[in-house]
């Protein structure tokens, strides 16, 4: 809730800036044009494992550094502390936030300016209703990747699981692209990014579902077009979340869009309208906000039965 604090970022930067370090390393030691396509892909796995070992590494050597410095309870809330900087929840908010703000404000102009921040596509040409969209796809496809993932696996795994999740999930960002590049490189952490992050897509639909119920969405059109339309998307994950945002707004989101000047014909999710505005985004904050506020709740809930279980 509260976010990185800027002056901490500025003096020590944050983990995944860390992280990014390394992978920019591997890439620019690793991936050699002069090498076969074999060959980069070996050292792409290469890469992956690396960050794996690093970041699992180092989450049980400050687990346990933290247990031996201090007493359990303290122990546990520096931990979680640490943790929760790779959670994305409250800067994703402000980086979706900041689109409604631009197109409010300053117009097109200002809405293209706030959403080539978050989206790889091509905004120069975006109309607002273009920007809209591309800014609530965002703001669904990384409220799974940015805030439910590596809650889910800090939950499954600790501060190291959620670390490896960061790792692999940033190295995806970075090189798990389908250019000439990253293709072969690449390869490894796009595929094992799209495993591990399965649960939460799934996950992130359901607390978006359930969301939509006290805010009088509708939940019953989340769950038709997940049903229709989330197994049709790009990416096996992302149109969970997605489906699960359009239904239950009743908008119409993905659609044809652009690419490092590649025209691509997507597939509309969702059967309502496609002509938003700034006001469809404040919505879907709404919504996000709401999602993250039942994961929370569902968490203690499991927590206060495990209690009530060991009693």
């Amino acid at each position: 809730m509260v976010g990185y604090p800027d002056a901490v970022y500025r003096l020590i930067g944050h983990p995944v800036t860390w992280i990014g370090r390394l992978i920019t390393w591997c890439d620019d030691a690793w991936n050699s044009a002069a090498r076969s396509s074999r060959e980069r892909r070996l050292y792409g796995v290469l890469t992956l494992l690396l960050l794996l070992a690093v970041s699992l590494l180092a989450g049980v050597a400050i687990t346990a550094l933290l247990d031996r410095l201090f007493p359990g309870i303290i122990a546990l809330l520096l931990c979680g502390m640490l943790a929760s900087t790779l959670l994305a929840q409250r800067s994703l908010d402000t980086h979706v936030l900041a689109v409604a703000k631009g197109l409010e404000t300053e117009g097109v102009s200002g809405g293209r300016a706030a959403v080539a921040h978050i989206v790889g596509r091509e905004t120069k040409a975006l109309d607002e209703a273009a920007i809209c969209r591309a800014a609530i796809e965002s703001l669904a496809e990384n409220f799974s990747d940015g805030v439910v993932a590596p809650l889910f696996w800090m939950m499954v795994l600790g501060l190291p699981g959620a670390l490896a999740y960061k790792s692999v999930n940033t190295a995806d960002s970075m090189i798990g692209h389908k250019t000439e590049r990253h293709q072969a490189f690449g390869w490894a952490s796009a595929r094992f990014d799209d495993l591990v992050n399965l649960p939460a897509s799934r996950l992130s639909a359901l607390w978006l579902l359930l969301a939509a119920m006290p805010l009088g969405l509708s939940p019953a059109g989340a769950l038709r077009t997940i049903w229709r339309d989330a197994g049709h998307h790009r990416s096996p994950n992302a149109g969970w979340p997605e489906a699960a945002m359009a239904g239950a707004l009743g908008i119409r989101l993905s659609g044809p869009r652009i690419y490092d000047g590649v025209p691509v014909d997507e597939r509309w999710v969702g059967e309502g309208t496609s002509e938003l505005t700034a006001k469809d985004i404040r919505r879907a904050l709404t919504l996000y906000r709401t999602a993250c506020g039942v994961q929370v709740a569902v968490l203690v809930l499991i927590v206060l039965g495990l209690e009530i279980a060991t009693k």
